[in-house]
């Protein structure tokens, strides 16, 4: 399948999907979002791919960049008013398989927040395990000042990593936050200079990369399953995946290169 709203770029196990219509602010449409499934779904089971990061590209206009994440949905689309109703639910479909695919990504994915995430790009954003931002980039959800609402599970995501009071304050007021601002709330793990973002984005991939990629398959997993079960049940869960990480050959290679002293190369097998 060939690409025209996205691009993407594998190197030593990790994949580069940048969102690809910096004319519009990488501004999300019904083919960026079947684009993005299509990708997702094609390597979800590629054990070569041990990272994914998600970032935007970037705008060049008169010799100048002009940074974006995603501005959201294509509004100036929104704003024709061809869509029947039937179409609207298709569309918010799509949108939400877009970020199912991304939450339930067996491998970690970690957003690079280059510039400006509103409302369906803060959305993508959220569904990622990790959000690292430009200390220039900002996040908002503008969502109640065009009279529509959240989506991508926000309303479920947002409340568990900032509590539920401020989650109502950044849903009903659209309150813009930049990176340091999203770093002090627990929304992005780091923000960095633009200038140095993608470098410290994969510095930070690399590290995970070379980690076993079944135990973290499995630590994703049962973190985002372990919220909403009782204690017992996560003990239980935890026994069989340790049981099942020790039933394979990246265990003992980890246990013979930590006694050998040496790093190890893990296959996933």
């Amino acid at each position: 399948m060939n690409y025209s709203t996205i691009r993407y770029e594998i190197s030593d196990g990790i994949l580069i999907l940048r969102l690809n219509r910096p004319e519009r602010m990488n501004a999300v449409n019904e083919e960026m979002y079947g684009e993005m499934a299509h990708l997702l779904q094609k390597y979800r089971e590629d054990d070569d791919v041990r990272v994914v990061i998600l970032t935007g590209s970037v705008r060049i206009k008169d010799g100048k960049e002009k940074q974006a994440f995603c501005a959201g949905a294509d509004l100036k689309k929104h704003s024709t008013g061809e869509r029947t109703h039937a179409q609207k639910r298709k569309y918010i479909e799509q949108a939400h398989e877009a970020t199912r695919l991304l939450y339930q990504y067996p491998r970690p994915v970690i957003a690079a927040v280059n510039g400006p995430a509103r409302g369906a790009g803060a959305e993508l954003a959220f569904a990622c395990d990790f959000m690292i931002m430009a200390d220039e980039a900002s996040i908002a959800f503008p969502e109640t000042g065009l009279a529509t609402f959240v989506g991508g599970g926000v309303t479920l995501h947002l409340p568990r990593t900032v509590g539920l009071m401020k989650a109502k304050e950044l849903i009903y007021t659209g309150r813009v936050l930049d990176g340091a601002a999203a770093v002090n709330l627990g929304i992005a793990l780091y923000s960095y200079p633009i200038a140095t973002l993608m470098d410290n984005v994969m510095e930070f991939a690399a590290a995970i990369a070379r980690k076993g990629p079944i135990p973290i398959a499995m630590a994703k997993k049962h973190l985002q399953r372990s919220a909403l079960l009782d204690l017992e049940t996560v003990l239980q869960l935890e026994t069989d995946a340790i049981l099942a990480c020790m039933d394979t050959e990246d265990w003992l290679e980890g246990v013979n290169s930590f006694a050998q002293r040496r790093n190890p190369v893990y296959r996933g097998i």
